[in-house]
């Protein structure tokens, strides 16, 4: 039997197609904010990250309430290194609003989060946003759509989509593009008319699978999901199912719901719903909350493993402190495990020394999907006064029962004008890419590779590079593949401070000519940190308080104006995929500054020799 009175429906789109604007604007049509009321643009971007980065990191439910129908809508992340949460949170929709810019059409993650709504057996409502844009094509990009879906092997009823044309920024969603209506209706009854209510029996015996994990400081893990069958009470008395088959008895001591922005307590729930519960005190993806009497067991949830790692260590900078409130080595680790206890997704584990680098200290190693994944960990860490160190991020690597080496393949997808197709495919040729699909259409081409993840490190800024800004990289985990070899390292050396000082013009001035330069005058450096990057393929320690020698004498031409290039800054992921094992990447509230792991000089040159 259905649960006629609520709808449980995911957003998906690429990066940047306006679905959390739109959910904004969803919830103004329902009421949810008063007409008065002044409230923050991207409502569901709950966080500083979420909002700068223009991504959804982790997946956040809200509902709203249309002719005496509850929505449950669930905004999915976009980003592959988020990938694990979209397939997870789909299992809790029963249909799907698939937002695709008028302008762009479908995009490379698009595909990526379409592909499992539709193996998930999800029908979308075809959403062609910002139609109002200057260029826009809004049945162009639904033909898009259309060759998309056949590509992946939707069936016929999933191709034959309902479309809704809007302008999420203007606030309105349209049958045809003819109407002149300024409102979300005719997209509100779409829902309602194309998305099935939830198949399910509130009558037989419970069963909750967890999607999605929340932690409060107050009561620790909060587990999330779709309540398939059944009725579940405030303290009843449940059995929980791991993944692995575990099985153990515990009790519900809180049952909540969403309504609006919030989570509302409740003394009972029926099957078709989306609940969270307290009281499944290690509360893991995929876990089963069900009957003790008649248990009922789902497929297992797949959490993708992480694929790289890094460790995290107290700050040894001479710097240490001006910048951060939180430095001691302790503090680090107390707010890594917790994250620990909040983060499923992660791997975080307490290690003695790194064993790959000479030199490795007490820290802490913290295991993601991709440099992403982790930077925003600490980027959030930085945020809350967090002053640390970093070492390069390590490709996690496995053996085949023969003992092969086995590393991460992703796949990655570029598009791009075909006048820069040729340089793409030869920048991926040199990160050990091979060439797997190439589409031509209407100036474009479209690439596809598969790549070791160790070949994405600082692919970004090279396909930006060499394609002047103009190509759109993303790329996802594929599989465990063979080893594909020794890959080249970086070619240029560093530039290496000599001394604790602030940098000077006239000696910036002069290093240019040699370099690229990470800093400016008047900046704070010490021995060992890393100022520039050399024209030469070995490191250069240099002198950057280095000031003119005054004489009583002047020679035409010598006092020549000073003219400095601004320098190369990095943001945390170009941090993190520019250094070597030898260097390490120092995170302040304030700062990101690039640093040799050995600030000695004369230790570095006895560790080259075999002697440190």
């Amino acid at each position: 039997m259905a649960e006629q009175n609520i709808r449980n429906i995911a957003i998906i789109a690429h990066v940047d197609h306006g679905k959390t604007t739109l959910v904004d604007k969803l919830l103004f049509a329902t009421d949810v904010f008063r007409a008065n009321q002044e409230v923050q643009e991207r409502v569901l971007d709950s966080n500083d990250q979420e909002r700068e980065r223009g991504i959804t990191i982790m997946s956040k439910n809200i509902a709203i309430q249309y002719k005496d129908t509850k929505i449950n809508i669930i905004d999915t992340p976009g980003h592959a290194d988020f990938g694990g949460e979209v397939e997870r949170v789909l299992k809790m929709a029963d249909g799907c609003l698939l937002l695709v810019d008028a302008f762009e059409g479908p995009m490379p993650q698009t595909r990526f989060v379409l592909q499992h709504a539709i193996e998930t057996g999800l029908k979308p409502i075809v959403v062609v946003n910002k139609i109002d844009r200057k260029g826009s094509d809004p049945e162009g990009a639904v033909d898009k759509v259309f060759d998309l879906m056949v590509e992946l092997g939707a069936n016929d009823d999933q191709l034959d989509f309902p479309i809704i044309y809007a302008s999420a920024a203007l606030g309105y969603a349209r049958y045809d593009l003819k109407d002149d209506n300024l409102d979300m209706t005719p997209l509100l009854d779409t829902i309602l008319k194309y998305v099935p209510a939830p198949d399910c029996d509130p009558k037989a015996p419970v069963a909750l699978q967890l999607c999605t994990i929340d932690h409060s400081s107050y009561v620790g893990r909060i587990g999330v999901g779709r309540l398939f069958s059944g009725t579940l009470h405030k303290d009843d008395p449940v059995l929980v199912i791991k993944n692995n088959g575990t099985r153990y008895n515990t009790t519900i001591k809180q049952l909540m719901v969403f309504e609006k922005l919030e989570k509302v307590e409740k003394e009972a729930v029926a099957a078709g719903d989306i609940v969270a519960v307290v009281g499944v005190e290690d509360a893991d993806y995929g876990d089963m909350v069900t009957s003790r009497d008649n248990p009922v067991q789902m497929d297992p949830i797949v959490v993708d493993e992480p694929t790289m790692a890094v460790i995290i260590e107290a700050s040894t900078s001479p710097l240490v402190g001006r910048e951060g409130d939180i430095v001691g080595s302790r503090q680090i680790r107390d707010r890594l495990l917790q994250e620990k206890q909040a983060n499923i997704s992660m791997r975080i584990d307490e290690v003695k020394h790194d064993a790959k680098v000479k030199g490795g200290a007490l820290g802490m190693e913290v295991a993601g999907r991709g440099v992403l994944h982790l930077s925003v960990l600490m980027e959030t860490m930085r945020r809350e006064g967090f002053e640390f160190q970093v070492g390069r991020p390590r490709v996690l690597f496995k053996k085949d029962p023969d003992g092969n080496l086995l590393e991460p393949i992703e796949i990655a997808t570029v598009e791009v004008p075909s006048e820069y197709a040729g340089k793409i495919i030869e920048v991926f040729g040199n990160n050990a890419g091979e060439l797997a699909d190439m589409q031509q259409r209407e100036g474009h081409t479209s690439l596809a590779f598969n790549i070791p993840t160790r070949g994405t490190m600082g692919l970004s800024t090279k396909v930006l590079n060499v394609s002047h800004g103009e190509a759109i990289l993303f790329h996802r985990f594929s599989e465990y593949g063979p080893y594909r070899g020794d890959m080249a390292a970086r070619k240029n050396g560093s530039m290496i401070a000599m001394s604790n000082d602030k940098s000077v013009g006239y000696a910036l001035d002069t290093l240019q000519e040699r370099g690229t330069l990470f800093v400016g005058p008047g900046e704070d450096c010490y021995e060992g940190m890393i100022v520039g990057e050399s024209n030469r393929d070995s490191d250069m320690v240099v002198n950057v308080a280095k000031t003119k020698h005054l004489t009583n004498t002047r020679a035409s031409g010598s006092d020549k104006a000073i003219s400095l290039t601004p320098p190369k800054t990095f943001t945390l992921e170009e941090a993190l995929e520019y250094i070597q094992d030898d260097e390490l990447v120092e995170i302040t509230p304030q700062s990101i500054r690039l640093r040799k792991r050995i600030l000695s000089a004369i230790e570095r040159k006895k560790v080259a020799n075999g002697k440190g």
